[in-house]
């Protein structure tokens, strides 16, 4: 690490946070705590100024190569610079053709090009790639709410991905092998540990204080000419690899592939290229339906088939649970009777709210397997493995 990239991270976990702290306290002392135009000017210039005089530092001193790791944590803390300032409305794309933040975007895109990832700060460098410092991790204020957002994201990010490397690993297997139904119970408590994981997020997180002063630095913003999407707490291919192991969406369904390709340059590069791989791979379901009739009254198939039913309930658990609790108690709720001029600017995303939540409710069925006609539902194949069994 070079001294400016050092300086520049000691800032990020220093100064940047103070500042931002301090301007959400004055947001919250507003009768109107969505409006942020015209409060804590001082403190708002200081932000913009610290970071752009570092960041200019590290754009005079050029790419010293110093690996994947440390290229994607500076990238971090650029994202994270760009994002308050969007936060603050120093920057508001809406309004502008090209980011004013001429040193960051430069910096960002040469980063994000050279990575091979989107010139933004992503959900990784707030939750699988977000080094500690004596037991700190990075964030965007000393808040305690954002606090518990990060931490159990973070941990139930991690169980996804438990839960995606042991279906992936009965790629080789083939589905009688013994040891498949090993990698299915380990799937299975992944999975578990998301919900309760979930379950404690949602009993801690206090619901204004995520929608007022969690939620907005994950808003879009301009790097350069392009306006980024916001990070979104899906942003890793974990989740994805569930979804097509388990054979319950499908790389072939235009909807569903559609969103790979948009968050594709979202996700590390080597979550990129495993998501890719298991986009050729054939499902555990079709394998199962696939299995001649003489086998299906076997010992492996019987054992095999209902654990992974028990997978796929737990999987369109965590959809349910995601959708009716987080969605809707913490983003649905909250934003009613929000004054428009808010309202449309409120999804990390981007589209209009109502649009997004009719986008993630027909995610959650095709997860949930529900019984619909309307989407590529695997209800039926679901009934059929239900009723092969013994």
């Amino acid at each position: 690490m070079t001294a400016n990239v050092e300086n520049f991270d000691r800032w990020i976990r220093s100064s940047f946070i103070e500042i931002n702290t301090e301007l959400e306290k004055l947001y919250q002392q507003q009768d109107d705590k969505a409006n942020v135009v015209g409060i804590g000017d001082s403190l708002k210039r200081q932000l913009e100024e610290e970071g752009r005089s570092l960041i200019a530092e590290l754009l005079r001193e050029g790419n010293t190569d110093e690996g994947f790791d440390a290229g994607f944590d500076l990238l971090g803390n650029v994202g994270f610079y760009m994002a308050a300032c969007r936060r603050h409305e120093i920057t508001e794309p809406s309004r502008e053709d090209t980011s004013p933040l001429k040193e960051a975007s430069a910096l960002a895109l040469q980063l994000g090009a050279s990575l091979g990832v989107t010139p933004r700060f992503a959900t990784a460098h707030l939750t699988t790639h977000n080094r500690a410092i004596n037991g700190v991790a990075k964030s965007f204020t000393s808040l305690e709410d954002e606090f518990i957002f990060n931490e159990y994201n973070t941990r139930a990010v991690l169980a996804y991905k438990r839960a995606a490397d042991a279906l992936f690993r009965t790629v080789p297997l083939g589905m009688s092998n013994v040891s498949v139904p090993d990698l299915l119970d380990a799937a299975y408590d992944a999975l578990e540990d998301v919900i309760r994981l979930n379950d404690i997020l949602f009993e801690k997180l206090d619901v204004n204080a995520f929608f007022y002063l969690v939620r907005p630095y994950y808003k879009p913003y301009r790097v350069g000419r392009e306006i980024y999407r916001g990070a979104n707490a899906g942003d890793f291919a974990g989740i994805n690899i569930i979804d097509l192991m388990l054979g319950l969406c499908r790389a072939d369904d235009s909807y569903y592939s559609q969103l790979l390709v948009d968050k594709m340059l979202y996700m590390m590069p080597e979550d990129q290229r495993c998501l890719m791989d298991c986009m050729r791979r054939p499902s555990l379901m079709d394998q199962l339906l696939q299995s001649p009739d003489s086998e299906q009254d076997s010992e492996w198939f019987q054992l095999v088939a209902s654990k992974f039913l028990k997978v796929c309930d737990a999987h369109g658990r965590t959809a349910a649970q995601h959708h009716n609790n987080l969605v809707e108690k913490f983003i649905t709720k909250p934003s009613q009777g929000m004054d428009e001029v808010y309202a449309n600017k409120l999804t990390a995303s981007g589209p209009p709210l109502p649009v997004l939540l009719r986008s993630l409710a027909k995610l959650r069925d095709l997860r949930l397997a529900a019984e619909r006609d309307d989407i590529p539902s695997r209800y039926r194949d679901i009934e059929t493995i239900r009723n092969s069994l013994r």
